[in-house]
């Protein structure tokens, strides 16, 4: 963007940024009445929309070409929108009072929390973090609000058609808002049917690595693991998406006439949803694990409740409020929580299966997983692994009945099939997401890393895919980070067998989707091994490398060891003669390299990569214009100097 453009912009966000403060200053006013969890919600992350508007209106880069100018208008004029009619609802929605009030009124209110939520999410889907050079550190808030407002908006009914929202967007609240009866949701007049669709999913293969950009994407399938293997010792997905936060059942369930009002006690005091793992933490406060630790995190060490300084920073499981949940959610049938109550299982109708018979074959089982005898310890940990692998009911028996401790015990077996089978049982039951929890809370990790040091090929492989599984939680990619994994799985990237590779290329793609894994596994010589990748065509992984070095690339540890180890003559080649998404991924890197580096540009036109560039932007896939575009454009700016 030029330097008018950027005054541009800068001009642009000061209503926005203006919506933004006096949203906060309704916030510190504090919301009443029947909706006052629906406002603190919506008025919390539009507060952290405000440094994503800091950062672009402080940015004077040219980084924005001149035919995306009207793109960036276009998401601050959307944006400006969302947050006025934000404003309008928590000024009108914050002290509603239900028992003064019509139905119809109170219907009225919940639609538009469904309409703004959903503008908000949809607006913020349209923005591409390079135009204005976003910041990771902002990028990664920015994400965290999509993922709210995309659950959210789920459970207020779901996306709208463009129509409907415009429509109800333009009208004060005080007046009836007109549904086509085609778009009522035959649920309740509180929901409005899917009209449309929109894509907040990045794929993840193991086995092929994900078709990603390195930014931090979320998906809603479940992961399947060793079932998909085309052998049985095998623990890899077919294809494993990222679920970063599970939609749970909250507090917006009293909504409907037929959902009971969650005690106070089971919200966490951050997110206002139901807990599904409650951690302690110094000052006495319970909150949901991920939440806390997510604030931690990011360097806050006051609790997030008392605003007191934090002693330590330790979470303590709070086995006991996770008892009473798990009981409250079986009687009122409620989804979201362990499964097993009184010997009995949800199946997915809402009725109840017996499974008593089955815990006691378990428990016996696993019972025996701590015998002196070493035939009786295989026998049952391949017992335990191949009921594992049958069904989510077994994987939920078996963490219920103390498995997992046991299991990760048997990680440091001398016999070598016990350790197989035990790294593949955990393998397993990490599919279930509330296991993974308790995998945590094990301490597995060290031991897992120990099993992908000098483990037999087939646990280093069950190891790796273990490490990727549990993964998926944000939180447990700083923790497997800093445990030493890392080198480990570079280490099955270079020497493993083939399935060792994709296995560990999945994990450290997960892995290095965290900024400070970046540079872990830069020390560990990844690029090195990436570059060969890239040149060893007959090893068939590409993809891999490529997509690895898509996420590494904005790190300036990684972008140094990048250029030093002569891969930017091999992008070039890639953008000539690569797959779409090989092309996509090469530019996208060579993007990185360049910006603000003036040596690599220079470097990148010597090589001729103008014209497959210039192919690409007119040719290419929608990211991969876009990045050839705005190299190019760097090109030119670069020749005028």
């Amino acid at each position: 963007m030029a330097g008018g453009d950027a005054a541009v912009a800068g001009d642009a966000t000061q209503a926005p940024l203006r919506l933004v403060r006096d949203v906060a200053r309704l916030s510190l006013a504090g919301f009443g009445g029947a909706f006052k969890r629906d406002c603190t919600d919506l008025a919390r992350r539009v507060a952290l929309l405000g440094h994503l508007l800091e950062e672009i209106r402080d940015f004077k880069d040219s980084d924005v070409v001149a035919s995306s100018s009207s793109k960036s208008s276009s998401f601050l004029s959307d944006f400006t929108v969302a947050l006025q009619a934000a404003k309008r609802l928590l000024s009108a929605a914050s002290n509603f009072d239900s028992k003064i009030s019509s139905d119809g009124s109170a219907k009225k209110i919940a639609f538009q929390f469904q309409c703004v939520t959903w503008k908000l999410e949809n607006t913020l889907g349209n923005l591409a973090y390079d135009q204005f050079d976003i910041s990771e550190e902002v990028q990664e808030q920015v994400e965290l609000v999509k993922t709210q407002l995309r659950r959210a908006t789920e459970r207020y009914g779901g996306p709208l058609s463009s129509t409907i929202l415009s429509r109800a967007l333009s009208q004060p609240l005080d007046k009836e808002i007109d549904l086509q009866p085609r778009s009522r949701k035959v649920m309740g007049s509180l929901h409005v049917e899917n009209i449309g669709n929109i894509d907040h999913e990045v794929q993840m293969k193991v086995g092929s690595a994900p078709k990603g950009n390195g930014s931090q994407g979320h998906s809603t399938h479940q992961t399947n693991l060793e079932s998909e293997r085309p052998r049985d010792s095998s623990a890899s997905s077919k294809e494993c998406q990222q679920n970063n936060f599970d939609a749970t059942r909250n507090h917006q369930e009293y909504k409907k006439p037929d959902s009971p009002v969650i005690p106070d006690d089971f919200l966490c005091p951050i997110s206002l949803e139901l807990m599904r793992d409650p951690a302690v933490v110094a000052t006495g406060q319970t909150y949901e694990r991920s939440y806390i630790q997510r604030w931690i995190d990011c360097g806050n060490t006051t609790c997030p409740k008392t605003q007191q300084k934090l002693q330590n920073l330790t979470l303590t499981p709070n086995y006991v409020l996770r008892s009473l949940i798990t009981q409250w959610c079986v009687e009122h049938n409620i989804e979201g929580q362990m499964a097993l109550a009184n010997g009995r299982i949800k199946k997915s109708d809402g009725s109840f299966r017996d499974v008593s018979g089955d815990i006691a074959a378990i428990q016996a089982l696993v019972r025996n997983l701590s015998s002196q005898s070493i035939e009786k310890r295989r026998v049952a940990v391949a017992k335990i692994r191949s009921l594992s692998k049958r069904s989510t009911d077994n994987r939920i028996i078996i963490a219920e009945a103390g498995a997992v401790p046991v299991l990760v015990n048997l990680l440091t077996s001398d016999d070598g099939l016990t350790q197989e089978n035990a790294i593949t049982s955990i393998l397993n039951l990490s599919i279930y997401e509330n296991n993974k929890g308790l995998i945590m809370l094990a301490n597995a990790i060290p031991s897992i890393v120990q099993v992908l040091r000098a483990g037999s090929m087939e646990a280093r492989e069950n190891a790796a895919a273990t490490l990727f599984s549990l993964s998926l939680a944000d939180e447990n990619k700083i923790l497997i980070g800093a445990s030493g994994a890392i080198p480990a799985l570079v280490e099955l990237l270079q020497n493993g067998s083939a399935r060792g590779k994709k296995d560990a290329a999945t994990a450290l793609f997960n892995l290095c989707i965290y900024q400070g894994n970046k540079g872990r596994a830069v020390r560990a010589g990844i690029v090195t091994e990436l570059l060969n990748m890239l040149t060893d065509l007959s090893n068939c992984m590409v993809d891999e490398a490529l997509t690895i070095l898509a996420v590494l690339a904005s790190h300036p540890e990684a972008k140094i060891s990048i250029v030093k180890a002569s891969t930017i003559p091999i992008l070039i080649d890639l953008l000539r003669t690569g797959l779409p998404r090989n092309k996509e991924n090469a530019a996208s890197i060579l993007l990185s390299l360049c910006k603000r580096d003036n040596e690599n540009l220079s470097c990148i036109s010597r090589l001729g990569a103008v014209i497959p560039l210039t192919e690409l932007a007119n040719s290419g896939t929608d990211r991969a214009k876009r990045k050839a575009t705005s190299l190019l454009e760097h090109l030119r700016k670069l020749q005028q100097v």
